[in-house]
């Protein structure tokens, strides 16, 4: 699914992010990317979903050369990816299902095949009842949970997540692990980066040190 060949990020001022990085992940395959703060995790799942571009090396996603892409096909690219992020970038003007709802009326998805399928990604992690509520009313274990039901509505076939349980206590953080593992279980690649994974059954744990793979 994801091929990274000597990826290097170097960011303008001389800051490396990232050298020499190499590896690949498979379709279907749950990893999380762990290291120390500033180890390049964030950079890293950025490069995947061309948010970032690298400085050096090159990086296949499903088949695409990420470096031969043109600005307006990223766009294409992305409907690969659910993204979420430690900050969910949630709208509070309108409430959980409208949030769903955007990602399906961007790709123009008919108005009732979009609420069919916002209400079955509201369900699959536990928020259906809470469809009408403003995200602001929701505590921060629902509000992640709202921005991965967001991320999944277009049935992606990547889930990629940066620091989604840092900001939450240790129960919605496995709850949110819970929702991570039941999308791997079917099928979808999932990719998390934290700086502290717990143990899971059946996934793999890429680890980076000062830019570099460590192990």
């Amino acid at each position: 699914m994801i091929v990274c060949s000597g990826v290097g990020k170097r960011y303008p001022g001389g800051l490396t992010a990232l050298a020499d990085v190499s590896c690949e992940i498979a379709t279907g395959e749950m990893v999380f990317v762990a290291g120390h703060s500033g180890a390049g995790k964030s950079t890293l799942v950025k490069l995947f979903a061309a948010i970032e571009r690298p400085t050096a090396g090159g990086i296949v996603v499903n088949g695409q050369n990420l470096a031969a892409l043109r600005p307006g096909a990223i766009p294409y690219l992305r409907r690969n990816f659910g993204l979420v992020f430690q900050d969910q970038k949630l709208l509070f003007d309108r409430n959980a299902l409208e949030n769903v709802l955007l990602p399906l009326a961007i790709v123009g998805t008919p108005r009732h095949e979009a609420l069919r399928r916002a209400q079955a990604a509201l369900d699959k992690v536990g928020l259906l009842e809470r469809a009408k509520a403003n995200p602001v009313a929701l505590s921060g274990g629902e509000q992640q949970r709202l921005a991965i039901a967001r991320a999944v509505v277009n049935r992606p076939a990547i889930l990629l997540a940066d620091e989604p349980t840092a900001n939450l206590d240790a129960e919605s953080a496995a709850g949110i692990l819970d929702i991570f593992r039941a999308f791997h279980g079917v099928g979808v690649t999932v990719i998390v980066a934290t700086h502290d994974p717990q143990p899971q059954p059946g996934a793999r744990v890429l680890r980076l040190a000062h830019g570099r793979i460590a192990a």
